[in-house]
């Protein structure tokens, strides 16, 4: 069905990636479990929260945001033989990041009570929650500039150094997570401040780790030249690129921040219950994520050689494999929710521990049409179209999503299961719009394609 070395072309690049991703999520994943084992539905629900705002911002300016806008052009450029030019946009999306991540990261260290205030936190979920986000501040603005170098590392198709060095991250958040929540080998006992310490911890070697390989090993390089003499041309190609995607992670993360807090009326239990559901989602997340990188890097790679008939190839086996592998999670979700749950919590929470069950059952449905979102995505903006997903992720985000949530838990203040009966219906509706894209876009490649052909 599928050309041999083809495949073996989207597994070299988009497994390591499924890895890497895993590993960091385990950061995020682990923190929970622990915290969760050590204070109960407060710690998870402070730590919960926390993360969810840090992350969330990390997301739509960052990851999602400028490292798509870097890895798009960087592959497109080495596709078209052109590494100067991918230098370049590597130095001035790196330079871009640093910035940006320095004033993120202020932002939380200062306004970090206010901030869970505002999301409607109660005052020891507040008092918790503030001492874990200023000092995972300080790490958040390592794991955002690391995010930029691991863009230009995926742009060449370098995945397996990430990988490697995720490795590393999680060897070092796990072992200080253990020792530190829970005062082991002589440490203090911390609780979640001990988490918050752990991850920051972790993110310092991450970056610089990254730095180090991309430096002394890697065959593109960040210079200083294209930042001082900046190019006001590939500035704005790099912005105008990034911003649709940040805005399309935008439209998703935002109205989820805004649920979060309407969840937040409905207690610490249920809110705990969302929030390990989610943990655990997260990691569900990683194999459309991992084919989404493949996508977005070989398919930029094709269409920059003007090679329109791989480009789709490439696409459709990312399809394929990325939907297997996530309906088999599916499978897993809808057979064991509450065994995974009481992973995650103290055995006499029965009451999170039935909630969440039901959660992680519904979030089962979802798992198909959220790697179909997530891989054509990806392969969407490695040809340079950002705008369409933005567009999908608006309509299913804010006009279906949204309203819903406003209605049943906010109003009606219904069962958390609900929020995930609605979320859903939102990736089902956001797959569908993005497979009308993507059947016309393959029309619009196989033009271009007959176009050169008779060239």
């Amino acid at each position: 069905m599928f050309n041999k070395k083809t495949i073996k072309d989207v597994l070299r690049l988009s497994l390591p990636a499924v890895g890497e991703m895993i590993l960091y999520m385990l950061i995020w994943v682990l923190d929970t479990m622990m915290v969760g084992k050590h204070g109960g539905q407060i710690s998870v629900t402070a730590v919960g929260l926390s993360s969810e705002i840090i992350y969330t911002f990390i997301n739509i300016v960052v990851a999602m945001g400028l490292s798509v806008g870097i890895t798009s052009l960087v592959a497109r450029k080495i596709g078209a033989n052109e590494k100067h030019k991918a230098e370049e946009y590597a130095s001035l999306g790196i330079a871009c990041t640093i910035v940006i991540a320095f004033l993120i990261s202020l932002t939380f260290f200062v306004f970090s009570e206010s901030i869970l205030k505002l999301a409607k936190a109660d005052s020891q979920v507040a008092y918790i929650g503030a001492k874990y986000m200023r000092i995972c501040s300080i790490g958040a603005f390592f794991n955002m500039v690391q995010s930029s170098f691991n863009a230009v590392l995926r742009g060449f198709g370098n995945t397996k150094t990430p990988l490697k060095i995720s490795f590393v991250v999680n060897i070092v958040n796990i072992s200080l997570d253990y020792m530190l929540i829970f005062g082991r080998f002589g440490f203090p006992e911390l609780g979640v401040r001990g988490a918050a310490i752990a991850t920051t911890t972790a993110n310092v070697c991450g970056l610089l780790l990254v730095v180090k390989y991309v430096f002394t090993n890697d065959e593109i390089k960040p210079r200083i030249k294209y930042i001082k003499n900046y190019s006001i041309k590939r500035f704005r190609e790099l912005i105008n690129l990034s911003i649709p995607s940040s805005l399309q992670e935008g439209a998703f993360s935002i109205s989820r921040l805004i649920n979060v807090f309407m969840i937040m009326l409905l207690g610490n239990a249920a809110f705990s219950a969302n929030q390990i559901t989610t943990t655990i989602e997260s990691l569900s997340y990683m194999p459309g994520w991992g084919f989404a990188v493949a996508a977005t890097t070989l398919v930029g790679q094709k269409i920059g050689a003007k090679d329109y008939k791989k480009a789709k190839e490439y696409m459709n086996i990312c399809l394929f494999f990325g939907t297997a592998i996530m309906a088999l999670i599916a499978i897993m979700f809808f057979v064991f929710p509450k065994e995974l749950i009481t992973l995650f919590i103290k055995e006499n929470e029965k009451q999170v521990i039935l909630l969440g069950a039901s959660c992680l059952a519904v979030a089962a449905l979802e798992q198909i049409p959220i790697a179909i979102s997530m891989i054509i995505g990806g392969g969407l903006k490695g040809s340079g179209d950002t705008k369409s997903p933005f567009i999908v992720s608006v309509i299913s985000n804010w006009l279906f999503r949204l309203p819903l949530m406003y209605y049943f838990i906010y109003l009606n203040r219904k069962p958390v299961v609900y929020v995930w009966r609605i979320t859903a219906i939102q990736w089902l509706i956001d797959a569908a719009l993005l497979l009308v894209v993507y059947k016309r876009r393959i029309k619009e490649w196989n033009q271009e394609g007959m176009n050169i052909t008779k060239k």
